[in-house]
């Protein structure tokens, strides 16, 4: 039943998407806004199936301590998942992302049109200097600039591993940081094609005010978020009945 649930999950998921793309097309007209409201619209409607065929619901804790206007987020990233999903919890959010996205056909486009932060991380330091103007522009406008730290999706369970971009963004954007912990991982994990039953947590965690010294804010946020997402990975872990059982294992990407 469980291939099935998930056999059928991924059909709707991505007849859904291409649906979209689709519907999206003349919300190029439309001003940026607008096409945000209507993002948020399909990331629901991804949420909606997720639970009616998969069994997999939703609970989002701490969304009261979100600060109105421009911030920085930093969210842990084990699954697909949270790449739409979050979009639904804040008012006007964009992601920092890797250029290479920008380029594909349709997708790319509606990147563009969200004013989404790209990389080029090959352009060595350099890439720093310009993901963070852009990302101080968007912030400037009341937006939240969602990054992933880690820089790749990593199992449930996995060491930490995130990277100083995040910190450079912090001191030099002037904005409170965000950070949320989650257990995706558990029921939509990466490069698998199983969607298990349950509860996905999310947990918005405390803002960070701006004015910290960079090591001292990285080892909070990290510290954080860690502390957060390993107590909602027990949760899960309890909820489907897996136990102790290990981590995937997990290979390093290297990233800003």
């Amino acid at each position: 039943m469980l291939f099935v649930r998930s056999f059928l999950f991924n059909v709707a998921f991505y007849a859904n998407l291409v649906l979209w793309l689709i519907i999206l097309i003349p919300a190029f007209l439309v001003p940026r806004r607008v096409f945000i409201a209507l993002v948020k619209v399909w990331a629901r409607s991804s949420l909606w199936l997720l639970r009616v065929i998969a069994g997999t619901r939703v609970e989002i804790r701490g969304v009261g301590r979100i600060p109105a206007g421009g911030a920085l987020v930093a969210a842990k990233h084990q699954s697909f998942w949270e790449t739409f999903a979050l979009v639904t919890i804040f008012d006007d959010p964009t992601f920092i992302l890797k250029r290479e996205l920008m380029w594909i056909p349709f997708f790319g486009w509606y990147l563009r049109k969200a004013r989404c932060v790209p990389v080029n991380r090959r352009a060595g330091s350099q890439a720093l200097v310009q993901m963070t103007a852009r990302a101080r522009e968007e912030a400037q406008h009341g937006r939240q600039i969602i990054i992933f730290p880690e820089g790749t999706r990593r199992p449930p369970g996995a060491p930490a591993a995130y990277k100083y971009g995040v910190a450079h963004l912090y001191q030099n954007l002037g904005f409170p940081c965000i950070p949320v912990a989650l257990n995706s991982g558990l029921y939509w994990p990466r490069r698998q094609f199983i969607r298990r039953p349950g509860t996905i947590r999310v947990e918005i965690l405390d803002p960070i005010a701006p004015g910290l010294k960079r090591e001292e804010f990285f080892q909070s946020m990290q510290d954080a978020i860690e502390e957060s997402s390993g107590r909602l990975l027990a949760e899960g872990r309890h909820e489907l009945g897996l136990g102790g059982i290990p981590p995937e294992p997990v290979t390093s990407t290297p990233n800003i």
